[in-house]
């Protein structure tokens, strides 16, 4: 395994779990954030996976053994309105 590979190895063994929902999306994103706060898959998938409820991405991360989770929702209503982004709203939830 060159340097490259062994950096970006160690960077998803750091990675933490997350779950994006978007406003009045019918769907949520889940995967992780790693070490270059990246939106990456989970090291148990091959990509990152898109469900239709939080309760489906909450089951989908109990059955890779993960206890906790970010969940952030993002919304772009501020900026439509011409007023300056706020950010989005995070909090960690118990799995």
């Amino acid at each position: 395994m060159n340097s490259p590979q062994v950096t970006q190895s160690l960077a998803s063994l750091n990675a933490q779990p997350k779950i994006i929902g978007v406003a009045d999306a019918t769907h949520y994103l889940v995967g992780s954030v790693d070490g270059n706060n990246n939106f990456i898959e989970l090291n148990e998938e091959s990509s990152i996976q898109c469900v239709s409820s939080l309760a489906q991405a909450n089951q989908l991360l109990r059955n890779h053994q993960y206890q906790t989770a970010e969940l952030e929702y993002q919304t772009a209503y501020d900026e439509m309105c011409g007023l300056p982004h706020c950010g989005s709203y995070k909090e960690t939830i118990k799995l």
